[in-house]
Order: C-alpha cells, then sequence, then structure tokens
C-alpha cells in the first residue's frame, strides 16, 4: 500500500471480511448440529478453513496496522435452521456473505493481500456451489445480487450488519 488512503480502505475491507469470518465460524456451529451425514464432515471442513482464514485475517488487519474486530457473543440467524435442508441453505448464506467480504478486499488492495483475498474468495465460492448444487456467474459481487436465482428466496442472505 503506497498511501494512507489505500492502506486504511484495505484496513476497512480486511476488517469486514474478519466479521464475516466469526459470523461464519459461528454460523457453521449451528450447520454442524443440524447436518446430517457427510454434510456433518463438509460443516466441520468449513468450520476449520473458516477458523484457519479468521486468523490469518486477525494478522492482516495487526499488519495493516489496525485491533482486528473481536467476534460478538452470538450472531442472530437469517432463519430458523431446524433440520438439515435449512442447515445447508445457512451454509450457503454464510459463504456467500464471506466471498462478499472477500470481493471487497479484492477490490480494496493489492499484491500479496489481492491474491489471498482472491484465494479466500474462490475457496468461499467453491463450498457455497457444492452446499448449494451449483455455482454462480459472479460470487461475491453484491451489483449481481439483483439478477434472477434458483435460490429459495430465505437463502439470499442476510444483511451483514444484522449478524453482528
Amino acid at each position: 500500500m503506497s498511501d494512507d488512503g489505500a492502506r486504511a480502505r484495505a484496513l476497512e475491507a480486511a476488517q469486514a471480511a474478519l466479521a464475516a469470518e466469526h459470523a461464519a465460524v459461528y454460523g457453521y456451529g449451528v450447520v454442524g448440529a443440524r447436518s446430517e451425514g457427510a454434510r456433518r464432515s463438509d460443516a466441520t471442513a468449513a468450520y476449520d478453513a473458516h477458523r484457519a482464514r479468521r486468523d490469518t485475517l486477525a494478522r492482516t488487519v495487526r499488519e495493516l496496522g489496525g485491533d482486528p474486530v473481536a467476534a460478538s457473543a452470538a450472531y442472530a440467524l437469517p432463519f430458523a435452521v431446524r433440520d438439515d435442508g435449512a442447515a445447508v441453505r445457512l451454509a450457503v448464506v454464510l459463504e456467500e456473505g464471506v466471498a462478499g467480504a472477500c470481493a471487497d478486499l479484492v477490490r480494496a488492495t493489492d499484491g500479496d493481500l489481492r491474491g489471498v483475498a482472491a484465494l479466500a474468495l474462490r475457496e468461499a465460492a467453491v463450498r457455497a456451489a457444492r452446499w448449494r448444487g451449483g455455482g454462480v456467474a459472479f460470487p461475491g459481487l453484491a451489483e449481481r445480487a439483483d439478477e434472477p436465482s434458483d435460490e429459495p428466496a430465505e437463502a439470499a442472505g442476510p444483511d451483514p450488519a444484522a449478524t453482528r
């Protein structure tokens, strides 16, 4: 980052990505509890991946000169998660939230951090596609959110501020 403005944008985007990872770690606890069979293993793997990404982002925030945003004690879920089907929908919402935050981090950074953010975006998009059963054309891009989707309306995702 060559100037203070670019560093501030990168820090803000890294904090937002960290907050999304905190929410994903929390949410995957719910997904795992309500998942059945092989999906429970998938939820555990995603939980572990998000914990690792969260820890990496906390270090990144420190390197950018910030204090990492803390996880909330609890997060409001976008809908009731009472069974395996709802757990799958929640996993998609979580991954879409992370993908969006990572896309913002890609836009706000350059160099190595942009590459790390792009990798995180790809990983979230792949997990979302696995949970959903198919991909989307532009994962993580909010400007594409108004386009038609095959997803149920309630799986479209919560307001990121509502999850804190």
